[in-house]
């Protein structure tokens, strides 16, 4: 099946799950997941740039939306009366302090970028450099975490390169921002019971891997459910992944805290 068919098949079970849900909200922690807001990448097969007035529209809906609460990404908290989304970037992509920073102060909401170290060396035009890298991190309500030290599946490498991977990066990080760096979003959302239990001795606290789902109170905060937002997501999808209609999604793929 093709992309396209696969996106049309999607929106269509989502239909049907809004309209089972009568417009409810899913209470708990939902973390949004997007990676480079109004870049031409070269290679974007699965529309991971978001046009930016799209990705306004999106942030203002969710600043004055009185039916959730902006939180900084953390483990879920114990009580989850009202819907909480936190904002996270992948990648480290130089359009995240040029574009979308300014997007998020503009409505205050605390972000997290999680940047691969390797990227930030790369001198690309795409990524954001050491200098970019230092000044995002002094902004308010910006958080810096790591990507990997080299983009690698973590599941498929060995203990020496995956220490590498999530230890370098982190000291690497560290020493360019002058910050403490203790969350993680594992590349790809390669993760396993094996890379959580290296993370953790590497120093992170928290991670967010790729599984499409909203956290509750006793998610493992180092295998933190995220949902991903893309270019083609309409204002109607994008709500509609802030209520839940699309969490089905989840059944794609083995949650990884199941081992």
């Amino acid at each position: 099946m093709s992309w396209g068919w696969k996106r049309f098949a999607a929106r269509a079970i989502a239909e049907a799950s809004a309209l089972t849900g009568r417009g409810r909200v899913r209470p708990g922690y939902r973390v949004l997941l997007y990676h480079a807001v109004g870049s031409r990448l070269a290679r974007d097969p699965y529309g991971i740039s978001i046009e930016p007035k799209l990705f306004e529209r999106q942030m203002e809906a969710l600043a004055r939306n009185s039916q959730f609460s902006v939180a900084s990404f953390h483990a879920p908290q114990s009580s989850h009366a009202q819907l909480q989304v936190a904002v996270t970037f992948d990648d480290g992509y130089r359009d995240n302090l040029y574009t979308a920073a300014p997007i998020l102060l503009k409505f205050k909401i605390p972000f997290t970028v999680f940047v691969t170290s390797s990227f930030i060396r790369s001198q690309s035009d795409d990524f954001l450099t050491p200098a970019e890298l230092r000044e995002l991190a002094s902004l308010p309500g910006v958080t810096v975490g790591s990507h990997g030290a080299t983009h690698l599946p973590l599941d498929k490498c060995d203990d020496s390169t995956l220490w590498q991977e999530l230890y370098e990066s982190r000291c690497y990080i560290e020493d360019v921002t002058g910050t403490t760096v203790r969350a993680i979003a594992y590349p790809h959302g390669s993760v396993t019971l094996r890379v959580r239990d290296a993370a953790q001795r590497a120093g992170y606290v928290i991670g967010g891997c790729s599984r499409f789902d909203i956290n509750d109170e006793d998610r493992d905060p180092l295998l933190l459910c995220r949902c991903e937002v893309v270019a083609a997501d309409s204002e109607r999808v994008f709500q509609q992944k802030l209520r839940g209609a699309w969490d089905w999604y989840r059944l794609r793929a083995k949650d990884p805290a199941a081992g």
